[in-house]
């Protein structure tokens, strides 16, 4: 068990010196339903400083966009720096659609298409943030960021501060009871609501966050690696698990890493 209290304080001095060192004024952050967005949502409106939470509805399923304003008011009413807004996205995502030309296969789209969802989603952010000189606050915990990389490329993944990205998802649930964050979010399953239906992280990525982060243990102690780790304990779940993990932790590591740059040979150019 963590150190709730103390985790709180640090975050929230940690993102008022940061925007007091950028000379910026404030957050913006994009509110879905999900447990990561509800709490860092309120670290920030801890901090004192303006806070303007997004709803930004793409073919969102009904009960994710009532979590979303329910948490939304739970704010406004509990903290006087912050506001809201909601940018309805779904004619932007359709006009989107309707203008690539069709393939002959749908179906191998579909991933590409909710990956658009999220980056329309970081482009209204980024608006937002450049009209009130706000930073764009992420809401990626520590599986989904470095992990198994289960984020957008370019959409939820583009941000400008990272929070909770050392939390694993079970120390945010604990932020969250701490927080009093509405129950309805707290027993909601994961899910990241790119699929206009109450498909869950579990279901997309074939494991739950405990297990993951049991596989992220593993992996990262020296034991694993340095090849001493003796794997043939593990239950048949746990091979499953783990070779979920080590298999989406090598696929997504171009999300992770910084990008590749090609080095030309200084011999090459004339002095």
């Amino acid at each position: 068990m963590m150190n709730s209290e103390k985790v709180i304080t640090h975050i929230v001095n940690w993102l008022k010196d940061y925007v007091e060192k950028s000379k910026t004024k404030g957050f913006v952050i994009g509110v879905s339903g999900g447990v990561d967005s509800a709490v860092t949502s309120v670290l920030g409106a801890l901090t004192g400083l303006p806070v303007l939470c997004v709803e930004m509805p793409i073919h969102q399923d009904k009960s994710q966009i009532e979590r979303a304003q329910n948490h939304i008011e739970f704010l406004k009413q509990n903290y006087s720096n912050v506001t809201s807004i909601e940018s309805e996205l779904t004619p932007v995502f359709d006009a989107f659609v309707s203008a690539l030309p069709p393939i002959e296969n749908e179906e191998d789209r579909f991933l590409s298409l909710a990956n658009a969802r999220a980056r329309f989603r970081m482009t209204t952010l980024y608006y937002f943030a450049g009209i009130h000189n706000y930073l764009v606050l992420g809401t990626g915990n520590k599986v989904e960021d470095f992990g198994v990389g289960f984020f957008t490329k370019y959409g939820d993944g583009g941000v400008d501060l990272s929070p909770i990205a050392d939390l694993t998802k079970t120390e945010v649930f604990e932020l969250a009871a701490h927080l009093n964050i509405n129950k309805d979010i707290q027993q909601a399953a994961p899910t990241d609501g790119l699929w206009g239906d109450e498909r869950t992280d579990e279901d997309q990525i074939g494991a739950t966050y405990p297990e993951l982060e049991w596989a992220m243990e593993i992996a990262d102690s020296d034991s694993y690696r340095k090849g001493t780790f003796d794997v043939t304990a593990f239950t048949a779940r746990q091979q499953e698990v783990f070779g979920i993990y080590t298999r989406l932790h090598m696929q997504n590591q171009h999300k992770m890493q910084p990008i590749p740059v090609c080095m030309i040979p200084k011999e090459f150019f004339h002095s």
